[in-house]
């Protein structure tokens, strides 16, 4: 009876495995990626990374290593600029904003550069003789363990390859087999579009030295390091003067180490070799599968923190480039989800903390993976949304570990920023334009048009609070003060008065890549909208961070005299949100950037409840710029759309975020058009960005849970065509995480919430709810919790012409009920 038991057990377990192949967390394909880089698969362990193309006559692994930039350290201000800064002022405010920007780019733009390049190492190349005749072929990216597979069948032979960036051991592994022995053969080289010395030393491995490029007349100062180590499993070895030959081996084991000589931006002593050497030497005795466990076991700590079931159907069984393909015509939930998930895996693998003096940089604007000595846009932190963007998943989906490098990068801004804002505005605190990069330059970047935008700090200064409004974390909280103090000095400083509107305005500033149709090229101009913004939560969020600290009182009355002065926001005669001072925009506008729905999101200005004119006004904004736009923008879009309620319109966005982009839209000259998604769930800008990745499944986060407008409010944006489902572990601002939320026929059936820190609990539900072994207060007048305090923000000042329709909003219930910390609470349906 027990064998049968046993047996029984057996095959459910395997049919329920059968079962759940169809949904499993793979993109996989049936062909190879040949020479196409947005077919190839990414790994990552926050320092290294590899594309990986599962060729198989000859693999092709693309290597980079995330301090592998172009020049060295430098400063990029511009000292003209304080002298000038009066008369561009004065210009500005006499409506003469084309003479303006004619005075700001010869006086503020940089005369030095416009930042440095992230570059790659080079290949990894496997070359395999006679395997161009293959059959049976299979690749697949498995986000569950962060695995790349490739499986194929040679006469009669079945060759499997895996790839993994290791964190624990930092390398790149790649585990090579052949299911009958003696069937392995290869050879394995390195090379690089960099300038690189190639060899065998003298223990046999290969070893590629370079150093980087120079770049405006900023020497190339980057020293770096790849050495791969060869473990065959039988068989014979003879090496030439730059490769390694495998002949009749039954298995092998390729361990690839990199490193350079930075220690931080200001500091290249590191020794690369001897780095690059370390991390072999512990690795490269151990058995492929130690390596591979302790690998998943760390990636796995983050990433499965959060499930998400959607549904499945039967497009859940095709390959991923046919199911992009067939998207918006058909029903694929689960495309949804997988691509939820891709967004985390992407983060886990280009963003993680410093651990053992490992190195940690933030994902750039194209993540961790280049193949390109001159990446678009040099793939450097794009701080006026991109790099803010790749970090929006980061609290949200449970990986706030993840946030560690972007955290580092603003306070070591904070620091190279405060001789830009001496020297070029006359100010304390510091100041970061538009762009950055390794070496934390923080003047201009680019044409005047884009750069005359010195807002970064602000920005970046947000999620340093955000960061703080999910732990509670006073200790942490205290860390990064500073970093956000030195932001609001700044504009303290840098603000002054608009004679014509009477309010204190950043001025010069611009609408961030944008101008109005009026003064079409002409984007300098005092107090926009994005800009009051900013400044508002610069300042609203240092007063909050101080009071929390109990320091700097007399700083925080300065700051709140000067936040009282702001421009309110404005409704334009088109019923739209103001993108500027003056009511300018157009409603034929498409650009890309709409920037002044910041305080939609990611910021909490906007709410249905409370400030209904300014929640139609940014609706109306939205509509009258459509859905179609480049990549990170629609993934912008659906954040939008999800805190405006609507999660038809931000599933739509999710649609056309899943269109399919070919590697012809990857070249397009500017990045001009529409984009989408590329065969391996790359975000198509175009060409490749990974911030709409990282835009997209935060929105996918913002549709089902919400916690800004002083409640968590679940099923917030839900869908027609995700009726039920269900996720786990989204965690919550105050300290709160959806353990399990349950969704039937649009309601909720059921939710589970821990509390970290206690505290007072509101939810905003869709349906009527009763709690399990607690009590709960209906319709309560205030939130006790001081993390769900309400942004007070002016009465928004409304354009007689403009023709606003205001809709109630669906408000369901709206619960409260105490938690003490430590400890979990479950309502379910009536």
């Amino acid at each position: 009876m027990k064998n049968f038991q046993k047996t029984f057990f057996l095959c459910l377990l395997a049919a329920g495995v059968q079962a759940q192949q169809p949904t499993a967390l793979k993109l996989w394909y049936k062909q190879p990626a040949g020479k196409t880089w947005t077919n190839a698969l990414p790994v990552g362990n926050g320092r290294l990374g590899g594309m990986v193309y599962g060729n198989p006559e000859q693999e092709i692994i693309k290597l980079n290593e995330i301090t592998v930039w172009s020049g060295g350290p430098n400063r990029n201000e511009n000292p003209d600029a304080l002298a000038a800064l009066p008369e561009i002022r004065r210009l500005i405010f006499s409506g003469k904003q084309a003479e303006a920007q004619k005075l700001a780019a010869a006086k503020i733009e940089s005369k030095k550069n416009n930042g440095m390049k992230y570059q790659p190492v080079g290949n990894l190349l496997l070359s395999f003789p006679g395997h161009e005749s293959f059959t049976d072929y299979y690749r697949d990216l498995d986000i569950e363990k962060a695995v790349a597979t490739t499986m194929y069948t040679v006469d009669g032979v079945r060759y499997t390859r895996q790839v993994i960036a290791s964190a624990p051991d930092q390398v790149i592994a790649v585990r090579l087999t052949a299911d009958k022995p003696g069937k392995l053969s290869f050879t394995t080289f390195l090379n690089s579009p960099q300038k690189v010395q190639r060899s065998i030393d003298g223990t046999g491995k290969l070893v590629m030295t370079g150093t980087t490029s120079d770049h405006e007349g900023v020497k190339g100062q980057v020293n770096f390091n790849a050495h791969v180590r060869v473990v065959p499993e039988g068989g014979q070895t003879t090496k030439t003067d730059t490769s390694v030959v495998i002949s009749g081996a039954n298995a092998a084991t390729l361990y690839v180490s990199m490193a350079t000589n930075v220690v931080d931006y200001k500091t290249l002593t590191a020794n690369p070799k001897t780095l690059a050497d370390s991390y072999l030497t512990r690795v490269e005795k151990r058995p492929f599968s130690a390596v591979l466990a302790a690998h998943v076991a760390a990636y796995q700590r983050y990433f499965r923190r959060v499930a998400l079931n959607l549904g499945t159907s039967e497009a859940a069984k095709l390959p991923t480039d046919e199911r992009i393909r067939q998207f918006a015509s058909g029903d694929d939930p689960q495309l949804v989800s997988l691509y939820f998930q891709f967004g985390r895996y992407l983060l886990i693998s280009a963003s993680q903390p410093v651990r053992n003096g490992v190195v940690g940089q933030p994902a750039t604007l194209q993540g961790l993976w280049n193949d390109r000595m001159d990446p678009p846009w040099d793939s450097k932190y794009t701080i006026n949304i991109n790099t803010e963007m790749n970090y929006w998943p980061a609290e949200v989906t449970n990986l706030t570990e993840l946030h560690e490098p972007l955290v580092q990068m603003v306070k070591e801004l904070s620091q190279a920023g405060k001789e830009t804002a001496n020297v070029m505005y006359g100010a304390k605190g510091w100041v970061a334009h538009h762009n950055t990069d390794l070496w934390r330059i923080t003047g201009t970047v680019d044409a005047i048009f884009y750069s005359m935008w010195p807002m970064g700090g602000a920005w970046l200064s947000q999620h340093l609070w955000e960061k703080y409004q999910y732990s509670g974390d006073k200790a942490y909280l205290k860390s990064v003060y500073p970093a956000m103090k030195g932001a609001a000095e700044f504009f303290v400083d840098y603000l002054v008065e608009d004679p014509n509107h009477h309010y204190l305005v950043v001025c010069p500033g611009m609408s961030p890549e944008n101008a109005p149709s009026t003064r079409p090229g002409i984007s300098i101009d005092a107090g926009v909208t994005m800009d009051n913004q900013l400044v508002f939560d610069i300042f609203t969020n240092t007063i909050r961070a101080a009071k929390a600290l109990n320091v700097d009182a007399e700083f925080v009355k300065i700051v709140a005299s000067k936040l009282a002065q702001l421009p309110p926001m404005q409704v334009g005669k088109h019923g739209q949100l103001q993108e500027w001072i003056d009511d300018l925009d157009s409603p034929d506008d498409k650009h890309r950037h709409i920037s002044h729905l910041y305080g939609l999101y990611p910021s909490a200005q906007f709410s249905a409840f409370r400030t209904p004119q300014l929640f139609r006004a940014a609706r109306n904004t939205l509509e009258q710029r459509g859905d179609a736009s480049t990549g990170w923008s629609m993934g912008w879009k659906v954040n939008w759309w999800a805190r405006l309620l609507d999660g038809n319109r931000a599933y739509r966005l999710i649609t056309n975020q899943l269109s399919p982009v070919s590697e012809a839209g990857r070249n397009r000259p500017g990045g001009t058009g529409v984009g989408g998604t590329y065969n391996n769930l790359f975000d198509a800008h175009p060409p490749f960005q990974i911030d709409g990745n990282f835009g997209c499944t935060a929105g996918i986060a913002e549709m089902l849970m919400q916690s800004h407008d002083e409640a968590i409010h679940l099923l917030p944006a839900l869908p027609d065509r995700w009726p039920a489902g269900t996720i786990s572990g989204l965690r919550a601002r105050g300290g709160f995480e959806i353990v399990s939320l349950n969704w039937k026929e649009g309601k909720v059936a059921s939710v589970t919430i821990k509390s970290t820190l206690g505290g007072n609990c509101r939810i905003r539900v869709p349906n009527e709810l009763q709690a399990k072994g607690f009590k709960t207060v209906l319709n309560a007048a205030t939130n006790t919790n001081p993390f769900y305090q309400p942004v007070v923000v002016k009465e928004a000042i409304v354009s007689p012409q403009a023709q606003l329709i205001l809709a109630k909003p669906q408000i369901g219930q709206v619960y409260d009920f105490a938690t003490q910390a430590g400890k979990s609470y479950i309502l379910i349906m009536k």
